[in-house]
């Protein structure tokens, strides 16, 4: 699913609704992002409600001495491996429908086990234990708080293993039996409402977090091509002067540390006012995409090719030795050339050519990078001075 297409889907799931479940993409999402911590949280609660179950024996030492044993082996032999293996079984990794299966059946387990202990009780009072039984449900629906189907089907489960447990104890009064009842329906009510709203407020975080997410993306995507449209020209798609300016002096450092050759071209296509007043500016447009795209195309890949302002373009051309970037010029000149774009405003057989200057040297400490610049661009005015159409490279760049 693309960003857009999750964004609206997200958007959706955010309306006010009563289902807790997302749809078909977004819920694979959200279980992606939160079973890690998901299985982490069920196994370290369900460790803790293990202990506190178990160390519930010494309830049953006091209350009820004569099922003791009893109460040894269904809650230490019995359930307490059970547990164990469930949440070794959770800590590995379960498909999300079977982590809660497992977690919402280890809830009836425990209260099969706590409802078998007090019926084999004889003691006169082991009737009471009944009313603890809701600490089960607040496990289940608020420390596990197991996915909300989960819940409510453990929770009624849980009630009707219970009931009949209730129902079949002859020692317990009518009075309290109809009490234990109506508490254990009670805390089942309210637990599920504080887990339906736990698991709302989950889903609706992770949809939050999501968006915010997404929208940064966006806003990150949206800042880069803001930052590229600032550093290129609009009708070339080339460097403009603004990322020249900002490369140049860095290319400057870098050749001054390694003692390294720093070249520099300076074209200019040649008559090219004429060009345009003879054939209008859409064609002048386009014939500086022609010669932009020829010089890109016949550059090396570490080259800086740039608009540097009408019809003047710079190649930055940081390891390059003289002669290297002579050839390389007069290598640009004749690919120019050789497009043969017709310009008939300098005469009826002429085609669009370009005028080189070149410079390259060592930067040495001291020095500004404008004296290269310079350097280049007076060989420029020496190429328009003998007849244009030619690379030219100044005293100062070949020495």
């Amino acid at each position: 699913m693309n960003s857009d297409r999750l964004l609206d889907a997200i958007e959706h799931e955010l309306r006010p609704r009563c289902r807790l479940r997302f749809g078909q993409e977004v819920e694979a999402l959200f279980e992606q992002e939160t079973h890690q911590t998901r299985q982490r949280h069920l196994v370290i609660m369900g460790l803790i409600t293990a202990l506190l179950y178990v160390l519930f024996l010494i309830n049953d030492y006091s209350f009820r001495p004569e099922a003791f044993l009893a109460s040894v082996m269904i809650r230490g032999v019995i359930l307490l491996p059970m547990a164990l293996a469930i949440f070794w079984w959770v800590y590995r990794g379960v498909p999300p429908w079977l982590r809660e299966t497992l977690m919402a059946g280890l809830v009836v387990i425990a209260m099969i086990g706590s409802s078998t202990i007090f019926y084999i009780s004889s003691s006169p009072h082991s009737y009471l234990d009944v009313f603890s039984f809701g600490l089960i449900l607040v496990a289940g629906n608020i420390v596990f708080s197991l996915r909300f189907p989960y819940a409510l089907t453990s929770t009624v489960i849980s009630i009707g293993v219970m009931s009949v447990f209730v129902f079949y104890y002859e020692p317990m009064p009518i009075e309290a039996k109809r009490l234990a009842m109506f508490a254990i329906l009670v805390k089942a009510v309210f637990t599920l409402m504080a887990n339906y709203r736990l698991e709302y407020s989950e889903r609706t975080s992770f949809l939050l977090l999501m968006r915010e997410k997404i929208q940064a993306g966006h806003m990150q995507s949206a800042n880069h091509q803001l930052t590229r449209l600032s550093v290129t020209d609009p009708l070339t798609d080339i460097a403009n002067r603004r990322q020249f300016d900002a490369i140049f002096p860095a290319h400057w450092q870098v050749a001054q540390l390694e003692q390294r050759y720093l070249a520099i071209m300076v074209i200019d296509i040649d008559h090219f006012k004429a060009y345009n007043d003879y054939y209008g500016h859409l064609q002048g447009d386009l014939c500086l995409r022609q010669v932009a795209a020829a010089l890109q195309a016949n550059s090396r890949s570490d080259d800086l090719v740039v608009r540097y302002g009408g019809e003047e373009f710079v190649i930055l051309m940081p390891r390059t030795e003289p002669h290297t970037a002579r050839q390389a010029a007069e290598r640009i000149r004749e690919s120019i050339e050789a497009l043969a774009i017709a310009h008939a405003g300098c005469g009826p057989d002429a085609n669009v050519t370009v005028s080189i200057g070149v410079a390259a040297m060592q930067p040495t400490v001291g020095q500004e990078e404008t004296v290269l610049f310079m350097a280049a661009d007076q060989a420029l005015y020496d190429a328009k001075r003998q007849g244009r159409n030619r690379v030219c490279m100044t005293p100062l760049a070949e020495s």
